[in-house]
């Protein structure tokens, strides 16, 4: 059973999936969206390593081992509690690997604990797979149960999670290039809004020019 790899991503693939070469050695991996920009630096006896000798830098996956009878899968999550929080979610009836790594790629471990807290239904809305009757499902079945396994918790809870304005066309299409890339979706359409154009001023500069400039605002 494999719980934890250090290496370096050196692909990633528009199904989800990254290749984490350990040693020489590509494992493929699915991951949630936004994992890839989070990830942490490997450690060395309690110690990251030090940087330098044109090495890329290694980082940590947290590995939830999945066994079929046609194939052994592989899931990774930048952190512990992201990792403890999918395990969760697949006690719920009706979801599967790839729906709750959907979910903790929308909602991380801490967003997902509060959002079951609070009883936050309309935080699913835009998950693909997460209808009305499997939401209220999730918040019953995890009740009680998530907060303690993540480590965290809803005394300080922030205000309620809020969808942002829809983007314009091109800056949809930018949102959607800047998620196969890894960047979660909240964090890509927080990235074009904050260009601050509007419809005309985006299709003059066309997808590739606002790609670059929104690539320029999450650095």
């Amino acid at each position: 059973m494999i719980g934890r790899l250090s290496g370096v991503v050196v692909e990633q693939g528009a199904d989800g999936s990254v290749i984490f070469d350990v040693r020489g050695v590509g494992y493929e991996v699915f991951v949630p969206a936004g994992t890839v920009p989070r990830l942490g630096p490997a450690e060395v006896n309690g110690a990251p390593p030090a940087s330098g000798g044109g090495r890329a830098r290694e980082h940590v996956l947290h590995i939830h081992t999945h066994a079929r009878e046609d194939a052994l899968l592989l899931y990774g999550f930048a952190t512990r509690a992201d990792r403890e929080a999918f395990r969760m979610l697949l006690t719920v009836t009706g979801v599967g690997p790839r729906l709750a790594l959907a979910i903790i790629g929308a909602l991380p471990a801490d967003q997902l604990a509060r959002v079951v807290a609070r009883k936050e239904r309309a935080a699913f809305k835009g998950i693909s797979g997460v209808g009305r009757k499997l939401s209220e499902r999730i918040l019953l079945d995890l009740e009680g149960k998530l907060a303690p396994a993540v480590g965290g918790s809803s005394a300080d809870a922030p205000a309620p999670i809020t969808p942002p304005p829809a983007p314009t066309t091109e800056g949809e299409q930018v949102v959607g290039l800047l998620v196969q890339m890894g960047y979660r979706r909240g964090e890509a359409e927080r990235a074009v809004q904050s260009l601050a154009v509007d419809a005309a001023a985006a299709e003059a500069r066309g997808v590739e020019r606002l790609l670059r400039d929104a690539l320029g605002s999450l650095s």
